[in-house]
């Protein structure tokens, strides 16, 4: 399962959704991608069953595997047609996105900190991928040459731009314990591998070892798929965006779903 989301900081996106193509349109300059789009199944893809025994769930840890994130997120939140030029237009979205996503991982931004959560395979367990996924999504760690099959950023900040606030915990310094979810993705030829649910279950992790005691996320009003997902994997309905905001900024309305998160120091 693939959950897609807007890149804040790319212009335009076009996922094919369950049962038919939706298409999300946002002039202004965003910085993170909002889990609010799923694609669920995409005919044109065969599904590879992966050797789970291999793969690694991890936050990214070299600027190599984060431009191999970045291809792979271009690759999957945008509907390419082959028209001329289209390779050199891939960069560039690759390149702004790498950018990008430096920054939020650098913590550059007071009072945001940023993980990219990714899961990887090795290079050697990918024979049945198709080349072109091997080749882009690819890099090198402690001598191992692994690709990027999914990803998901965790942003521990008050709240994403665009986008419905959460709204615990509440009092003071609450803000400090709130994170959302956003830029989820999994390449679509190892989707239903359960790989999404991996990367929910090791953000919230991630979220508990920062202090977090209430993860966020985004999810598409009429998009059932990645409701679904997010339900399984505890989250629940805390509030929803108004109509006039949805079409104000052209996309499609969005919940957004609560999570709480046990206290380390009770385990």
């Amino acid at each position: 399962m693939a959950v897609l989301t807007l890149p804040h900081s790319l212009p335009l996106q076009s996922v094919n959704g369950l049962n038919n193509q939706t298409r999300c349109h946002n002039s202004g300059r965003r910085r993170c991608m909002v889990a609010s789009q799923q694609q669920e199944v995409c005919t044109e893809f065969e599904r590879i069953r992966i050797n789970k025994s291999a793969l690694k769930i991890e936050e990214a840890c070299s600027e190599s595997e984060l431009w191999a994130t970045s291809l792979l997120r271009v690759r999957s939140f945008y509907d390419f047609k082959s028209t001329f030029g289209i390779q050199d237009h891939k960069n560039y979205l690759a390149e702004r996105e790498f950018e990008a996503l430096k920054e939020r991982v650098a913590g550059t931004k007071e009072s945001e900190k940023v993980s990219c959560i990714n899961a990887t395979l090795p290079l050697s367990q990918t024979k049945s991928f198709p080349e072109e996924l091997c080749s882009s999504c690819k890099f090198s760690h402690d001598g191992e040459n692994r690709v990027v099959v999914g990803t998901l950023d965790l942003n521990q900040c008050l709240s994403l731009p665009n986008e419905i606030t959460g709204m615990r915990p509440k009092g003071s310094g609450g803000d400090f314990a709130r994170a959302y979810l956003s830029n989820v993705c999994v390449a679509n030829e190892c989707q239903r591998n359960g790989l999404a649910s991996l990367l929910i279950e090791k953000s919230k992790l991630v979220a508990q070892d920062w202090g977090i005691s209430d993860l966020y996320v985004h999810v598409a009003v009429d998009n059932e798929p990645a409701k679904n997902l997010y339900i399984k994997c505890g989250f629940v309905y805390e509030s929803e965006e108004p109509a006039w905001q949805a079409r104000f900024l052209d996309r499609p309305r969005r919940l957004l779903l609560w999570m709480g998160l046990p206290n380390n120091d009770n385990w």
